[in-house]
């Protein structure tokens, strides 16, 4: 992989290829379950068990192959209580081995009282995986390694995935047989089958139709790989249980996300983690969603979210940014190039534009103008802001946490607001507007604007005097009754 990360630890679908390998272990409900390390034991015994924390970690010496490998496992597991039944061996990259192929492994293994069971595909291009060889009358011969195997052997494109079913007392029996005399000088689990057939125990080979289930990756091309076609599979799940993709192509979804019947996804969206999204909400176009839960009927379009929940009925977008700790309140919006952070916006309470709330409350049915910026640090800690019920907030408000706006308050446009608010108030920052005139046409001489001040002079309107109604008294009073004037206001009415 080139790669700082062991490459089982790399992702696909939201979950490392590990994980997926874990999870479809786990479907067989088995007793117990040993995860064999070596390379990068540090980073990957970890992850494991923070995957599985009931997994047993069992560390291969340095005697090389996967036949050592189930050797030690056997011998850790024996050291507990002795193997008895059915073993089953699989492995940390291949990632898109669903629990249905492994339980139908299983079945056809006890069913015909196999003593080894492999899982086999055809493989239109076998590489460098090992090639199943079968007698005339089709029934399974011998497991050969891909270095070891002659021009003939070569050809045959029915590959080992690597994946058995065994018999624990058959398996114990073989291993003990199994050397290190081959090309990569490895004690090969696939000789396994050899010795068990040559002690004239029954082996079987299932061959399962999507070659898919048993591809591992090597490369970061091959992960891609496996990458897309999970995804196509995640998709198509969705879309047959009632889910609108518009566009496929462009359509990423994480294994652990839930989507109710009627959603439509938009192109170019990614829902990512444990998000969930209800029914008959939309989301995208060009959306990305971790970890956040959408209810129904929301929209959310050209959004950032994360650790976040949308409440039904609510709109979010576009461009907006929600970050972990945002809760929006059913039939609330978050609008265009709002930023939100450890907030819990009221049901029907809107931030309609252009503003940033981080550590706030608000209540239900209120409205922040345009502009607004909660400011919420003080450079060593952070504080919280706290709106009320039915409050009106005026465009381009500062709130200078902790600081609190009572139910039903106003404010006016441009107020930053240091002091409590009381219920029903309403707060206003004002100064004195200063206007200097011909102030242009003095001190930017040959500019365009000094130009067209010059002109609308010369049209008799460079002056307020001139107009009817727009005296000084009447630009103070405009003033003041401007000053209480927010964004939406129509919306909220």
């Amino acid at each position: 992989m080139k790669s700082k990360t062991p490459k089982i630890l790399h992702r696909i679908g939201g979950r490392s290829m590990v994980g997926h390998s874990l999870v479809a272990a786990r479907s067989l409900h088995p007793r117990r379950l040993a995860a064999v390390v070596r390379f990068e034991r540090d980073l990957v015994a970890p992850h494991v068990l923070e995957q599985d924390p009931a997994a047993l970690i069992v560390d291969q010496d340095e005697v090389p192959g996967t036949g050592r490998a189930v050797q030690v496992a056997v011998e850790a597991l024996d050291a507990q209580e002795r193997l008895a039944g059915t073993v089953v061996v699989t492995y940390g990259d291949v990632p898109l081995l669903t629990p249905e192929v492994l339980q139908k492994l299983v079945a056809h293994h006890e069913e015909r009282g196999n003593a080894v069971t492999v899982l086999t595909a055809d493989h239109e291009q076998p590489g460098g995986y090992g090639r199943v060889l079968r007698d005339a009358d089709g029934s399974f011969r011998e497991i050969k390694e891909a270095k070891d195997a002659t021009e003939a052997e070569l050809a045959v494109t029915e590959i080992n995935s690597g994946i058995f079913a065994f018999d624990a007392d058959a398996l114990r029996e073989a291993l003990a047989q199994v050397t290190s005399d081959n090309a990569q000088g490895e004690m090969y689990l696939t000789d396994v089958p050899l010795l068990a057939r040559q002690a004239g125990r029954a082996v079987d080979a299932l061959k399962i139709e999507d070659r898919w289930e048993v591809e591992g990756a090597n490369d970061r091309v091959q992960l891609a790989q496996l990458g897309a076609h999970l995804n196509r599979r995640v998709l198509e799940a969705h879309m047959r249980n009632g889910v609108t993709i518009v566009d496929p192509a462009t359509t990423w979804i994480d294994v652990q996300v839930r989507i109710g019947a009627d959603v439509t996804v938009l192109p170019g969206t990614q829902l990512l983690g444990g998000t969930r999204v209800a029914e008959d909400a939309v989301v995208g176009p060009d959306t990305t969603l971790t970890d956040v839960e959408v209810g129904p009927g929301a929209h959310v379009v050209r959004t950032h979210g994360s650790g976040s929940v949308i409440g039904p009925g609510a709109s979010v977008g576009p461009f907006a940014y929600l970050r972990p700790g945002t809760v929006l309140g059913a039939d609330g919006k978050i609008g265009t190039f709002v930023e939100t952070k450890n907030s819990r916006i009221g049901t029907g309470s809107k931030i309609p534009h252009l503003s940033y709330v981080g550590d706030a409350t608000i209540g239900e049915h209120s409205n922040i103008g345009a502009a607004s910026v909660f400011v919420n640090y003080d450079g060593v800690r952070k504080h919280r802001t706290v709106i009320g019920d039915h409050v009106r907030m005026g465009s381009d408000n500062m709130y200078v946490a902790p600081v609190t706006v009572g139910d039903g308050a106003y404010s006016g446009a441009g107020t930053t607001i240091r002091k409590d608010v009381p219920a029903g108030a309403l707060a206003l920052t004002e100064g004195a507007q200063r206007i200097v005139e011909n102030w242009v046409v003095e001190h930017r001489q040959g500019t365009a604007a000094a130009e067209a001040a010059l002109r609308a002079r010369a049209d008799g309107a460079a002056t307020a005097g001139d107009v009817p109604g727009q005296s000084t008294t009447g630009r103070t009073a405009a003033g003041h009754t401007t000053a209480a004037h927010t964004t939406e206001e129509s919306e909220q009415e």
